[in-house]
């Protein structure tokens, strides 16, 4: 089940790539901002993915 879960932040992290951001800082650059990973969706997948790696680790 949290496979599952890191698989969708996965995809979601990388659908990120071709945005073009309309919040927060980065908003600023416009057309710029595309071709750059959100840095809040990637942070999310890493602390996701560093969670099910110490889960996995205790077990």
């Amino acid at each position: 089940m949290f496979d599952q879960a890191l698989v969708s932040a996965e995809n979601g992290m990388l659908s990120t790539k071709e945005m073009i951001s309309k919040k927060g800082r980065s908003s600023r650059l416009g057309e710029r901002s595309k071709g750059f990973l959100d840095p809040g969706a990637t942070s999310i997948y890493f602390i996701l993915e560093c969670f099910q790696k110490s889960l996995f680790s205790v077990t």
